[in-house]
């Protein structure tokens, strides 16, 4: 392990938030200094008092100076004074003479105001050619920073805020960009695409995520090579077995043929065998086809209740000490499916379902629109419900018998022609064509198969 990732996201991480602070001071000061000084309307407003007390001053009426001065504080909520100043120089440096030449009870217009004081500054206006100066205690509505708390919560809550985020999708870029190249060969992967390779999905990356990548890769060529392996083998016992049965179902062509001759329960019984020996071989050969290459068996229009009534009078025949009782409507058309994978499946659950109902029983068929049962989710489909009055299965078993082999001996005995195939080969026959099938407790307590039909 070369903890290449932790030291990246280290990296990341580290810089992320030294530029977090860096910039949050950086806009914090430039945002506070841009507030701290008055605005030019309300200068320009003071300079102009200013002149006007300087005017007052010149004339040399002092009543009529108070009088203004008393009637700007009272309109501004504030103090106002006239003063004059003399400085003079005692002892020190004479370079540094501007510092004590002349006296500053207050601030220049153009000075920054401080936001955190609690009180207003007093601004200074001098008056030309003159030690006289203009005094004010700056009003409130001129004061800058009025909106200093909102800066203020701006600066410490929301931009954090939006950089943190921004930082954390930076991020959750970096490790999903990754897991979503690997999501993208698994899934390439389970539809049958052994070549993908992860590695070449992440390009030069090297880290932790390269590393699974490469342990994808060895993991999708050990499982091709089996699966392929597995495809080889399947093709090679199909034939390596249909070749004998061949043979022995000649073989005992022959001997029919010979009607002089009695055929002993051993024939017979071979005879028996053999042809379940061969279902067995081609459902396990089918159920092998659709679980490895997954097609999709949408060719043609099929109306499911013709394709019933077929099946419901071979049933009939076959099964004629059990009654099957339908509820069909006219016409129940589906569009791209599969007359041969739909007809399978409806069968070999018709055949279950009579297996296992005792003589004399019935087996219900009902076919419905799903509108009539008000099915959000399936508003445009056929429902087909096939209900036998067998000795049913327990809730735990429910999923597990479309599990090939499966057989709930205990509470349904097989007959010695079943090999739990049957249901197994019908899920996925009728997954083949989009359709559902799914097993539930009867009200009268057997088994009930719903399966649900897409119409288009």
């Amino acid at each position: 392990m070369t903890h290449r990732l932790f030291l990246k996201l280290c990296l990341i991480i580290a810089t992320g938030v030294v530029a977090l602070f860096y910039l949050i001071n950086l806009l914090t000061s430039h945002t506070e200094d841009g507030m701290s000084y008055i605005e030019q309307k309300d200068r320009e407003i003071l300079r102009t008092w200013g002149k006007q007390a300087e005017s007052l001053y010149l004339t040399g009426d002092k009543k009529a100076l108070n009088s203004w001065i008393n009637e700007l504080e009272k309109n501004e909520n504030t103090w106002v004074s006239i003063a004059t100043y003399q400085v003079g120089y005692i002892a020190g440096n004479k370079e540094k003479k501007r510092l004590y030449d002349g006296y500053h009870l207050g601030r220049s217009v153009d000075w920054k105001i401080h936001l955190y004081f609690e009180e207003n500054p007093v601004m200074q206006l001098p008056f030309t050619n003159s030690n006289v100066s203009f005094l004010i205690q700056l009003p409130d509505r001129m004061r800058p920073g009025v909106y200093l708390q909102q800066t203020q919560i701006t600066m410490q809550i929301i931009v954090p805020a939006i950089l943190l985020i921004f930082l954390t999708y930076l991020l959750y870029s970096y490790i999903m960009k990754p897991l979503s190249q690997l999501q993208a060969a698994t899934r390439s992967f389970s539809k049958g695409n052994f070549e993908v390779r992860a590695t070449k999905l992440m390009g030069n990356r090297h880290d932790e995520f390269s590393e699974l990548a490469h342990s994808f890769d060895q993991m999708a060529i050990k499982i091709g090579e089996q699966i392929i392996s597995q495809r080889q083998l399947i093709r090679d016992l199909s034939h390596e077995l249909r070749t004998p049965l061949t043979r022995l179902d000649i073989a005992l062509a022959q001997e029919k043929e010979q009607e002089y001759v009695h055929l002993s329960p051993n024939i017979e019984r071979i005879n028996r065998e053999s042809r379940h020996i061969r279902k067995l071989v081609e459902d396990t050969l089918t159920l092998a086809w659709l679980e490895n290459e997954n097609p999709q068996l949408q060719q043609e229009s099929v109306d499911i209740v013709d394709l019933l009534d077929v099946l419901v009078d071979d049933a009939r025949f076959e099964f004629s000490d059990r009654l099957v009782q339908c509820n069909l409507p006219n016409t129940a058309l589906i569009k791209n499916s599969s007359h041969r994978a739909a007809g399978q499946a409806l069968e070999n659950i018709l055949r279950n379902a009579l297996r296992y109902t005792p003589v004399g029983k019935k087996v219900f068929i009902t076919v419905k629109d799903s509108a009539e049962y008000n099915l959000k989710n399936n508003s445009d489909s056929y429902i087909v419900c096939i209900e036998d009055q067998g000795t049913g299965v327990p809730k735990k078993y429910l999923e597990t018998i479309f599990k090939p082999f499966f057989r709930v001996d205990k509470s349904r005995e097989a007959t010695n022609d079943s090999f739990g195939l049957g249901l197994a080969l019908a899920k996925r026959q009728l997954l083949a064509v989009r359709a559902t099938v799914v097993a539930t407790t009867a009200i009268n307590g057997g088994l009930c198969m719903i399966i649900t039909f897409p119409k288009v």
